[in-house]
């Protein structure tokens, strides 16, 4: 019984984390780069809804994935420009984006679903694939463990991937490099513009992932509140991580455990649900409280960087 539990805690870990991984990853490629992005719920909020209504259009959950990171991306670019070219308070800018996108997402929402917040229920083809189905019994250990969402297991591997972007190739050189020291990079004529852009506007696009992750797996429709603050626990994810992939990875696994334990408490009337609800926020918390100060924010961090003449 303690062992099947174990399971169930792992696979509801495995599907809570990849969107909070996604949006995470996101926002080190933001804040390395020197822009601030706490605008990361927005992004996420507006992948979720256009994720949603491109599968429920096309009955195909890998477009209506890739569709929720595009429309991330464009509000990423908004962002973008606002706080390097126009050089807006990159914090104020973040905020704007956190209202922008629900805002849109809604207002779509009711412009095609005849007024409703709601987009209508996803049937299985138009959700993302699992991995691993039919290969151990159904309900077992290693089913619970190995038997998700093939997002889940991409998610993991990015890290591996950005890991090497950021700290093996020319380019994460650079992107670490303006985060630091924009003017020193400037005279040694890297782009601090082109570098500052591309990083936002993935941003962007990571965050509509994850956002669309939650709408093509685990809710199977959107919802004004589907996202309920996942983006800013992303982002605390990542000032636990200190700006890593790896890092990030670490702290998107506990608040996934958080909320995986949420979920699997909730199908008991032990604990009151309000409560529960309560476990991934507080522990956000105190993750702020104790490790905020423990991490080295690139020093450009939120400073606009104005191109000398």
């Amino acid at each position: 019984m303690l062992l099947t539990y174990l399971g169930l805690l792992i696979n509801a870990m495995l599907i809570s984390t990849p969107p909070l991984l996604l949006a995470g990853l996101g926002s080190c490629f933001s804040e390395r780069s020197g822009v601030v992005n706490i605008g990361i719920e927005g992004m996420m909020t507006i992948g979720a809804f256009v994720g949603a209504l491109a599968a429920y259009y096309t009955s195909n959950g890998w477009i209506g994935f890739l569709c929720g990171g595009l429309a991330g991306a464009l509000l990423g670019l908004i962002h973008a420009a606002a706080c390097i070219s126009l050089h807006a308070d990159q914090t104020i800018a973040g905020t704007a984006i956190n209202f922008i996108g629900p805002g849109c997402a809604v207002f779509l929402c009711k412009a095609i679903f005849e007024n409703s917040s709601d987009s209508p229920a996803l049937d299985t083809a138009a959700k993302l694939p699992k991995m691993f189905v039919g290969v151990f019994p159904a309900g077992s250990f290693a089913y619970n463990v190995i038997s998700t969402y093939s997002v889940a297991y991409l998610s993991f591997l990015l890290v591996l991937l950005l890991w090497f972007v950021f700290f093996k190739t020319r380019y994460g050189m650079r992107l670490r490099a303006v985060g630091e020291h924009p003017e020193a990079c400037a005279t040694l004529g890297i782009n601090v513009y082109r570098i500052r852009y591309t990083a936002v506007i993935l941003s962007g696009f990571l965050a509509g992932l994850g956002g669309a992750f939650v709408t093509l797996a685990t809710v199977s429709q959107f919802r004004p509140s589907v996202i309920v603050g996942q983006g800013f626990i992303a982002i605390a994810a990542v000032i636990f991580g200190k700006f890593t992939p790896q890092g990030t990875l670490l702290g998107c696994l506990i608040f996934g455990l958080c909320n995986g334990l949420r979920s699997l408490l909730g199908g008991s009337n032990l604990i009151s649900p309000h409560l529960l609800s309560m476990i991934p926020y507080v522990v956000t918390l105190l993750t702020l409280i104790l490790f905020v100060g423990a991490g080295h924010v690139p020093a450009a961090n939120g400073k606009p960087y104005l191109r000398s003449k």
